[in-house]
């Protein structure tokens, strides 16, 4: 990809990565994935971050396209993660001189992932630090588990830029044109979600800077209509609803169960539900269920009874939902079984962990729909309206 400019003395040598199956080792990105790092020319010159091993030297490259036989003074470490450390050894070969910047707690990472002889010119910085370039100076604004206990960001008050880690970062190339938020959803749900808190955190410092644009470790740079993008950010982090809806998640083995699942979603577009989102658990990418869960305000959760507890599939998604720390949402349960119903009583024991669920009357199928499975179906639709 070369390079390209974010401003005039800032710019972008990232990567794009096509080769990736599985980011993370499970999550699907058709699109593929961007490294992204950046480099800051000035009196001093600052490398932002490094990338995936893969593509080290690809990376290396674009930054001495960049530096046109100049030296980079600084290399600064937001983040350890492997996809934007793996190439800091590669770096330091080429440029050993050069002074890696990062915080307390980057340095014994890195040196667990490189070894204890890895940069031997360094420069902690504390909380609220800062590195003078000449005409850009960089603050440092520690982010704690957001979503690595290392994380920090970088302010350049000169251009007004908020490099961001792995914040406001999503799944996809940058050489591929696809929605925003679909991808940033699903990539901070599935990665970041866990860790609201500390989101909430680093949004409340960063509202105090002004910030024109937003450089993040994956994705586009983004430099319009940034209050969209903080704004999802905001309602991410805060597990409030984003849009109006229902999700009903379903597992079924004979399709009695999908019927139920099926009926419900038919009875609430009838009765003019604004989204009605039905997934099969079996079938369906477990990323972006786990990510429709979060987007809507309203989940039914429609299972088997299987060996006495619920559907793998079914157990796999709560699972996903109380590790996120899923709350503030209406939940309603179908559970099937011909002999012994359990699955309710399963699920809602699952989710005993989150916070703030409004319950709904259960539907109890045995075996097949009834007359009556129907009216109680319909009773829960209008409940979901």
């Amino acid at each position: 990809m070369g390079f390209s400019h974010v401003t005039d003395s800032i710019l972008y040598v990232g990567v794009n990565d096509h080769q990736v199956d599985l980011f993370e080792g499970q999550y699907v990105v058709p699109n593929g994935m961007s490294y992204n790092s950046y480099v800051i020319l000035d009196e001093k010159i600052a490398v932002m971050d490094t990338v995936d091993i893969h593509f080290a030297q690809e990376w290396l490259d674009n930054v001495a396209a960049v530096l046109d036989g100049k030296k980079p003074d600084y290399l600064v470490i937001q983040h350890m993660e492997p996809d934007h450390s793996a190439s800091i050894a590669e770096f330091l070969k080429v440029y050993p001189d050069a002074i890696v910047v990062g915080n307390a707690k980057t340095f014994p990472m890195m040196e667990q992932f490189f070894g204890a002889d890895i940069a031997p010119n360094r420069e902690i910085v504390a909380n609220g630090g800062s590195l003078s370039l000449g005409s850009h100076t960089l603050t440092f604004v520690f982010a704690p588990m957001v979503h690595w206990p290392e994380v920090m960001v970088s302010y350049d008050c000169l251009d007004k830029v908020l490099f961001s880690a792995d914040g406001f970062g999503k799944f996809g190339a940058l050489d591929v044109e696809e929605d925003w938020a679909c991808e940033a959803r699903r990539y901070y749900i599935g990665i970041v979600g866990k860790y609201g808190g500390p989101v909430q955190a680093l949004l409340k410092k960063a509202a105090a800077l002004d910030i024109q644009i937003i450089c993040p470790l994956h994705g586009p740079v983004l430099t319009e209509n940034l209050g969209y993008y903080i704004n999802l950010y905001d309602i991410w982090s805060s597990y409030r609803v984003e849009s109006e809806g229902v999700m009903i998640a379903y597992a079924s083995v004979y399709g009695n169960t999908k019927k139920a699942a099926t009926a419900l979603a038919e009875k609430l577009q009838a009765k003019g539900c604004p989204k009605v989102v039905l997934t099969d658990l079996a079938r369906c990418d477990m990323a972006e269920a786990v990510e429709d869960a979060f987007r809507y305000g309203k989940l039914v959760l429609a299972s088997i009874t299987y060996n006495g507890d619920i559907f793998p599939f079914m157990r796999t998604f709560i699972d996903h939902l109380t590790e996120r720390s899923y709350q503030n949402r209406t939940v309603g349960m179908i559970e099937n079984g011909s002999w012994a119903p359990m699955a309710a009583k399963v699920m809602k024991t699952r989710l005993e962990p989150c916070k703030n669920l409004t319950w709904l009357d259960t539907v109890t199928v045995r075996s097949a729909l009834t007359a009556a499975n129907d009216a109680q179906l319909d009773a829960m639709a209008d409940a979901l309206l």
